[in-house]
């Protein structure tokens, strides 16, 4: 008989699980087997709460999406100003959490799934919209619209960029990594700053 509230805490390790596997692998190349087994369930058990590997690769990547959203709205809650709300969500982009070796790597499968997986890419264009809406949030205010756009986009690409250097092992470290977004940020702001009115 199946233990009564047990379903989420295995669909969460299950989820964790897969991005584990993935990011290890450093591919989608993995079985339900060896999800299930770094979860502690039976391959059984997982095809019954997700029904395919596919499906169960696409709640990672929702539960992936969810955890970043979660610690951005909490770190813009905290953030008592527009630059700070900018530089909440460099830091969120880069916390130990989110910037750990095998989250990463599981990124860049994903985005390399994405190629060919429309539900894969759908939920990456969602990541995409809210990392660059997060970060005009703060922007537009300090650099109005059209300089806020063109440094929320560059940002955005740095990000993303230093995400693929690092599953590669040629990234900077998680702080190092923050400190080069925020260098470009600031000297587009100072830039914006010293025009003439």
């Amino acid at each position: 008989m199946p233990k009564i509230g047990m379903e989420p805490i295995r669909r969460k390790a299950l989820t964790d699980a897969a991005i584990e596997a993935i990011g290890a692998r450093g591919s989608m190349d993995v079985t339900m087997s060896d999800i299930a087994g770094r979860a502690g369930v039976s391959p059984a058990l997982a095809h019954h709460y997700f029904g395919s590997k596919e499906r169960l690769i696409t709640e990672s990547v929702r539960a992936l999406l969810s955890d970043l959203r979660r610690d951005a709205a909490q770190a813009l809650k905290a953030a008592c100003s527009d630059r700070a709300r900018v530089s909440a969500i460099i830091s969120v982009s880069f916390s130990d959490k989110q910037f750990s070796d095998e989250v990463v790597a599981a990124w860049l499968a994903f985005y390399v799934d994405a190629q060919s997986g429309p539900e894969i890419r759908r939920l990456l264009k969602i990541y995409a919209r809210r990392l660059h809406s997060n970060l005009m949030s703060g922007l537009v205010p300090l650099a109005g619209e059209a300089d806020a756009e063109r440094i929320a986009e560059g940002a955005a690409a740095m990000i993303d960029g230093l995400y693929i250097r690092k599953a590669l092992d040629a990234g900077p470290a998680r702080h190092d990594a923050a400190e080069l977004v925020e260098d470009h940020v600031e000297t587009q702001l100072s830039e914006i700053r010293g025009r003439p009115i």
